[in-house]
């Protein structure tokens, strides 16, 4: 009965103050040490955007690599949001037929939801992606903008002609 009391009382949970500042008002430590390696991180980072801005101006000079524990890592659950929102987009724009009815559902606006979704997802991560989870995020903005736009113009022109065949 007591070895029982005993692990009852190690279960208990802790409390951990997360609040950037003391009852006193004063910055915590933790937050004061966080601050300073996000400024490391981001003077780090300048480093390499002004070394590849050097690299780019003379290209016989050697480039200082980015760290390798500053160079932001591949993510499969974040290529399968982008995805995931992509392939939503392309569904609103008619790629995709609806299984019940056979018909490919277009709905523009839908669709420019989840290409802003899109956008703002790429300028909030800008410079936190891997190379390849940029890359596949603009290529995939980029055909969805244009096919955004094509359904548009496909949607006007529709527009017209129905117009024009209801006047006399």
């Amino acid at each position: 009965m007591a070895e029982h009391k005993q692990e009852k009382q190690e279960e208990t949970f802790r409390v951990i103050d997360k609040r950037p500042f003391t009852s006193e008002g004063e910055l915590r430590q933790e937050v004061v040490e966080e601050e300073e390696r996000e400024a490391k991180r981001e003077a780090t980072r300048e480093a390499a955007k002004q070394a590849v801005a050097a690299a780019a101006a003379s290209p016989t000079e050697p480039v200082a690599a980015i760290p390798p524990a500053e160079a932001p890592k591949r993510s499969p659950a974040f290529e399968n949001l982008v995805r995931m929102l992509g392939s939503n987009a392309a569904m609103s724009l008619g790629a995709y037929a609806d299984p019940r009815t056979g018909q490919p559902v277009i709905d523009p606006e839908t669709a420019r939801e989840f290409i802003d979704m899109l956008d703002a997802l790429h300028e909030k991560t800008k410079g936190h992606l891997a190379p390849e989870e940029d890359s596949i995020l603009l290529d995939l903005l980029g055909k969805l903008k244009m096919t955004y736009l094509e359904v548009n113009q496909a949607i006007a022109a529709q527009a017209a002609q129905a117009k024009a065949k209801a006047r006399p």
